[in-house]
């Protein structure tokens, strides 16, 4: 395995399956697997706020104001260096600030775009019981409205608010995830580590 995918961030569009390949590196090259969208949605629980993307965008926002724009990369991070070497590396999902990018890269670490066709990724996130009732409640207009919300940063936003068109374009590599076969998706990835 190259050095520089010891690190690995996933980003990429809502339903593309970063969370997917995330448990894959995990399962199938012993990755430790760490989602920040599920740190923020704990700390939205410890909060009292419904699990919703505004409020988990409010969140992270939030914590990058305070804690520095890397913040979800540097805890990750942190995590990965506390299990010693058990792990062949460390991949985090879901990054959606360009800082964040910055950090994987800073760190020594490979950016990974994850996409899909958007009624793809729709269809995934309706058809299955991903424990995100409350995210993935909507309709196909809303999803593409919150998506676009996420991929630039607002007129009104700073350096701190979601711009994933940044971190698109930060990205070291792509992957098309349109297939349903597991297999495929398994031979993408292995693929990717060499």
């Amino acid at each position: 395995m190259h050095d520089h995918l010891k690190i690995i961030g996933l980003s990429g569009t809502n339903g593309a399956g970063k969370d997917l390949v995330g448990q894959l590196l995990a399962n199938d090259h012993s990755y430790l697997f760490i989602s920040v969208t599920e740190l923020l949605r704990t700390e939205a629980r410890r909060r009292g706020l419904p699990v919703e993307r505004q409020f988990l965008r409010t969140i992270s926002a939030e914590w990058r104001r305070e804690r520095g724009l890397g913040v979800l990369v540097h805890e990750a991070l942190m995590a990965y260096q506390a299990t010693g070497q058990q792990y062949a590396g460390v991949v985090m999902s879901s990054l959606r600030n360009p800082a964040e990018a910055d950090a994987i890269h800073k760190a020594g670490g490979t950016l990974i775009w994850i996409d899909a066709d958007p009624q793809i990724r729709y269809a995934r996130i309706t058809a299955h019981d991903r424990g995100r009732s409350g995210e993935d409640d909507k309709t196909f207009e809303q999803f593409l409205a919150e998506e676009a919300d996420e991929m630039n940063a607002p007129a009104d936003g700073d350096n701190a608010s979601l711009n994933m068109a940044a971190v698109k374009e930060r990205a070291d590599m792509t992957l098309v995830n349109n297939s349903s076969e597991l297999g495929l998706l398994k031979e993408d990835i292995a693929k990717l580590l060499n």
